[in-house]
């Protein structure tokens, strides 16, 4: 736990993190959130068109942020679905650190990319349509899940999470995403992303009460301050985090604890591609074998192919039966 300053250093700032603060004139909490090796690997091994690859981009920013709210041991799932031409977006966070995300778009139906797609944030409602937006924690230690659905009400991530945070009469929200394609001192370009997210907890919940502090005026401002923040400075590898919120925050008092590394990571193996297989119905294993007979599998997530001659197909269901 640590004051922040204006101060600077020669070295690299850390990225793909997690960075838990205060403010310390109001009590409010916040995290933000920094990533660009992980955004970038994420979002390039599947070459998604650039308004689809923003969205993903905040998309993955906006799950980090909600799971380094939360205490758990498991997975942590933020899922966009909606009627537009990107029906599917999927963002998981392990608790461990691992993350990995994926978007199904139809480039057919995307819209021209007109100023509305380039603004400070991705059109979410001319990307995902009508739907909802829903998210999950999965527990080792439990046997039940807790979700949470929101309708996609909203033109921007944001809003529809901020629409979402309004219904909730438990706790008040302030966020701030965004993501571009940044480049570097050398030349070379990549994705990054970021955001802030305040939280104004109620008294019942453990809200500290200061004296002598208007709390509703308090609030106000930490939301204000916040929302200052340009997608350039959430996205800038040469501001370091702590420069960032001493920006934003100076004047609140701004107090950081222990961050949280973050790293593209997938799940998927071939162990668990096989138990899948072995329990699907021999004729839908039958329909997705090519000429030779083989079958060929591929992670929607990390795009890693699992090959299994038809010998091996055969060998799993032999093994099933």
């Amino acid at each position: 736990m640590s004051d922040v300053s204006a101060a600077g250093g020669a070295t690299r700032w850390p990225d793909d993190l997690a960075l838990p603060f205060t403010l310390e004139s109001s009590g409010v909490r916040g995290r933000l959130v920094r990533t660009g090796p992980a955004v970038d690997a994420i979002l390039t091994r599947h070459a998604y068109p650039a308004p689809v690859a923003r969205m993903l981009g905040e998309m993955l920013a906006l799950a980090g942020l909600m799971a380094s709210m939360l205490k758990y041991d498991g997975i942590f799932t933020l899922q966009a679905s909606g009627d537009g031409p990107v029906s599917m977006a999927v963002v998981d966070y392990m608790s461990d650190g691992a993350v990995r995300g994926y978007a199904s778009v139809d480039e057919d139906r995307l819209p021209a990319e007109d100023a509305a797609m380039v603004e400070e944030n991705a059109d979410a409602l001319k990307l995902l349509g009508q739907g909802h937006l829903a998210f999950t924690l999965d527990q080792r230690s439990a046997d039940e899940r807790y979700q949470g659905i929101v309708e996609l009400n909203g033109r921007t991530l944001a809003e529809c999470l901020q629409h979402y945070f309004h219904q909730s009469e438990q706790v008040a929200a302030g966020l701030r995403l965004g993501a571009a394609r940044v480049r570097a001192d050398d030349g070379t370009t990549g994705w990054r992303a970021g955001g802030v997210m305040l939280q104004r907890l109620p008294e019942e919940a453990g809200a500290r009460d200061l004296a002598g502090v208007d709390a509703e005026d308090a609030w106000r401002r930490a939301v204000i301050l916040m929302s200052s923040a340009t997608r350039e400075e959430l996205c800038d590898p040469d501001l370091s985090p702590n420069q960032l919120l001493y920006r934003l925050f100076h004047e609140e008092g701004v107090r950081v604890y222990q961050q949280h590394g973050l790293r593209d990571s997938c799940r998927c193996s071939r162990e668990k591609v096989v138990d899948v297989l072995a329990k699907m119905d021999p004729e839908e294993v039958e329909s997705m074998k090519l000429s030779d007979g083989s079958v060929e599998v591929t992670c929607q997530f990390c795009n890693r192919m699992y090959h299994f001659t038809d010998a091996q197909v055969a060998e799993l269901h032999a093994g099933a039966g």
